[in-house]
């Protein structure tokens, strides 16, 4: 029998950094090392500490995507899930073995996160998890990831805490809170000459977290928090909380939340004495559902997003799949389209260089090989920038941009 060329644990190494290559197809290099050592897939798997995920013919390889794909928030999971299916088209398959995206709906919240989680890890052809988009999933979900060995790769979860919990397998792409957060209360204090602030957030681990940063980061500037409180999300009527918040004249609003209750609390500043206050959101206030739901009111309101990408061959390529695929520009559903393609990427590209071809037909992606690949990427090059994954999984030490809306549109201003 014909048995595969095996590459030590020296070799696999050497391809890990392989990997750190430009976004688009990456091969490892071929390696003969001294007392080379032959090995089947089996014995591969054997020598990994989380074990292999086996792929039979005719099964694919899996890239999990937990996300919001109903509910307010739902535009968030629809624009990943659809920026995950053009990475996976744009991939070639390896030694025949086609890959898939399989996209469940987490609804951003814990409970949900722990769902998708428990239920892509029961699938052994799941090999990666681009995501969870939401802070609140993330954290319930990397635990159960943790215990399998299957790496996670965040377009958009950015609560600073979530690198601190000493997980070998999440990582993230975008911007943390701690740097949206000072760079907002930066840009209010120097930019937009506000000393006299309201802070409200919806109770969770990204707004709470968030708001919190703002707060701390404003008053050491020398401002003043008028008000700092919590609403419960997804209600209807914010007028009591926000008359109480007019009484103290503050000339700027800043929430930590997302859309749909960014558009209830813009339409609302105007009936309760606030028209005058400015309001100003986040990264999770982004995109054309809060344009819809907020209207007029929304007009003059700031919302930071990941800096825009470059214009680059890749992302025209990129950007005309998508408008074609789905009718709407990229970027218009949420601020991490790109993200989301990136991290897809990644993972694909990632399983390419530790996926060993086994003498029996089977296809054997070693968990651990994976999960130390992503987490020492180093100068990876995908549409929405350059990444390298530092030892606590954070992949990108880039700041927010802000956005004004203007005639109904969403016009950057730094």
């Amino acid at each position: 029998m014909k048995r595969i060329k095996f590459l030590t644990v020296v070799l696999v190494a050497v391809m890990i950094l392989a990997a750190c290559q430009p976004a688009g197809e990456t091969t490892a290099p071929e390696v003969e090392p001294e007392g080379e050592t032959s090995a089947t897939g089996l014995e591969v798997c054997e020598q990994d500490r989380y074990g292999c995920a086996k792929i039979e013919p005719g099964q694919t390889i899996k890239i999990g995507m937990g996300s919001p794909m109903t509910g307010g928030d739902a535009s968030f999971g629809i624009d990943a899930e659809q920026s995950g299916k053009i990475a996976v088209a744009d991939a070639e398959p390896i030694h025949g073995f086609a890959f898939e995206l399989v996209a469940q709906d987490d609804t951003g919240t814990a409970e949900g996160g722990a769902a998708v989680a428990n239920k892509l890890v029961a699938d052994p052809t799941v090999v990666g998890v681009a995501g969870h988009l939401f802070s609140g999933a993330t954290f319930a979900a990397m635990p159960i990831y943790e215990e399998v060995g299957i790496p996670m790769l965040s377009p958009s979860a950015t609560n600073p805490d979530l690198t601190k919990q000493g997980s070998k397998v999440f990582n993230r792409v975008p911007f943390t809170d701690a740097a949206q957060g000072k760079a907002a209360a930066e840009y209010i204090f120097n930019e937009l000459g506000f000393r006299k602030i309201a802070v409200l957030h919806d109770g969770e681990d990204y707004g709470k977290g968030l708001a919190e940063i703002v707060k701390t980061e404003f008053e050491a500037l020398g401002g003043e928090v008028v008000e700092f409180m919590g609403i419960t999300s997804k209600e209807a009527d914010y007028t009591p909380i926000l008359t109480t918040i007019a009484s103290k004249q503050p000339e700027l609003l800043y929430f930590g939340g997302y859309t749909q209750d960014a558009g209830v609390l813009a339409n609302q500043m105007k009936t309760t004495g606030l028209e005058n206050a400015v309001f100003f959101g986040c990264d999770g206030t982004f995109g054309t559902d809060f344009l819809n739901r907020a209207g007029a009111n929304g007009e003059g309101s700031y919302h930071a997003t990941p800096r825009t990408p470059p214009e680059t061959p890749e992302k025209t390529s990129f950007d005309q799949k998508y408008k074609d695929a789905y009718g709407v520009g990229p970027g218009e559903l949420s601020p991490f389209t790109w993200n989301s393609y990136d991290c897809t990427t990644a993972l694909i590209q990632m399983v390419k260089q530790v996926a060993v071809l086994g003498d029996d037909g089977n296809l054997y992606i070693p968990r651990a090989a994976l999960v130390d690949g992503i987490r020492n990427l180093t100068n990876w090059v995908g549409i929405s920038g350059t990444y390298t994954c530092f030892p606590d999984g954070d992949c990108n030490i880039q700041g927010p941009q802000f956005h004004r809306v203007e005639n109904g549109a969403f016009v950057a201003v730094n």
